[in-house]
């Protein structure tokens, strides 16, 4: 049989075979074990140990860079953000609640706590005091209580999550205290920051240093911010224009940070998760260098992804990423498609290459073996087997 009558009988199934070959090389590859930099974008920092970080411009919501940004990890206490989000814009900072014994059960061994007392009242604003500064998770019980309960806040911070499309989160305890399966990512916390900047109450939380604390014995005591790139304690600087936003520690999830800055009228969000060098001060100074490589890097380098949620089409559903393309295909997943560099043990490897390879090589493939078996099928007699 000719080549070109065979290529004319299966042109349509040709057809097809290429067409799945170019659709398995456009799916972004995972961003587990790798880094993932934009076009044009200045050297990484060398010693960022952490397990996964992100960082992101907060206004546009892209991603400028990231290391397993959806890696799903114990979050700590920066799961506060995403319960501050949910819970914050409910209620008026100057509405009194008086607790009650109800309100406290419940708080896990070992949990940080601001001094909530049985029996005295509080202003809002005195409770997300203790959220935001001491980590309390006394504060966040009573609040949550305020809220329908510990069940209904954690349910209702997982549909949250899920509106402002961060899909790496599950929420078991909403202070962010340990718990079975409770996961999230850089990418996700790092949507939960941003959200709450937006919000002013947030913002002016977020970055308190210090603050007068109600007490039963006296008229209030001070307490002072966790949060070191905040404060500038404990052997960490101050960060130079930094804005919050909140930190964590669990020995399940090591520390944990959510870290924006503002220069020249910009502001970047960096998420640390998990720093694994063994260093004093690790996720602050890790933080604080990824924030010096972002600030360098703005308006030089494309970015790798977006916070922004997937859009919705008219019958509700969400646009998954292989119907989209381009920016928008970013915009939907926030992984990694661009220039991917493995650091794991100095090897560097390009996965957008060896994708469109593997495609190219899998469609070659079954082409090759189907056009075999037609111009076979095409010489056979009635007398053959089938």
């Amino acid at each position: 049989m000719a080549i070109d009558t065979l290529l004319s009988r299966n042109a349509g199934v040709l057809a097809a075979i290429a067409a799945t070959g170019l659709t398995l090389t456009s799916i972004p590859a995972t961003a587990h074990a790798e880094e993932a930099v934009g076009a044009g974008a200045p050297a990484l920092p060398g010693g960022v140990s952490a397990r996964s970080w992100a960082v992101t411009d907060v206004r546009t919501g892209d991603v400028l860079a990231a290391r397993n940004a959806h890696q799903r990890l114990a979050p700590a206490s920066t799961l506060k953000t995403l319960f501050a989000v949910t819970v914050l814009p409910k209620f008026r900072a100057g509405a009194v609640h008086k607790v009650t014994a109800k309100d406290l059960t419940g708080i896990g061994s070992g949990s940080s706590l601001v001094g909530i007392q049985e029996g005295r009242s509080y202003q809002v604003a005195d409770l997300w005091r203790g959220v935001f500064l001491r980590s309390g998770n006394d504060a966040v019980r009573v609040l949550a209580s305020m809220n329908g309960g510990w069940t209904a806040t954690a349910k209702e911070m997982q549909t949250r999550a899920r509106q402002l499309g961060a899909r790496d989160t599950t929420v078991r305890s909403p202070d962010g205290y340990d718990s079975p399966g409770q996961v999230s990512s850089a990418h996700d916390l790092s949507v939960f920051g941003r959200a709450g900047l937006a919000n002013a109450d947030f913002a002016r939380y977020c970055a308190t240093t210090t603050a007068r604390f109600p007490s039963k014995g006296s008229p209030s005591f001070e307490i002072q911010n966790t949060n070191r790139i905040l404060t500038g304690s404990n052997g960490t600087r101050r960060y130079p224009g930094i804005v919050g936003v909140k930190n964590g520690y669990t020995s399940n999830a090591g520390n944990t940070l959510v870290a924006a800055a503002r220069r020249g009228g910009r502001t970047l969000l960096v998420t640390v998760m998990n720093p694994q060098s063994g260093a004093s001060n690790a996720v602050y100074n890790e933080a604080g260098s990824l924030l010096d490589w972002g600030f360098k890097a703005v308006g030089k380098v494309r970015p790798v992804g977006s916070l922004q949620p997937a859009a919705a089409t008219p019958d509700g559903s969400r646009v998954t990423d292989g119907a989209r393309g381009g920016a928008e295909r970013h915009a939907a997943t926030a992984r990694p498609v661009t220039a991917q560099v493995s650091r794991e043990a100095g090897r560097r490897t390009d996965t957008t290459m060896w994708a469109v390879a593997g495609g190219f090589a899998f469609a070659l493939a079954v082409g090759a073996v189907f056009g075999w078996r037609m111009y076979v099928r095409g010489r056979r007699t009635p007398g053959d087997d089938a």
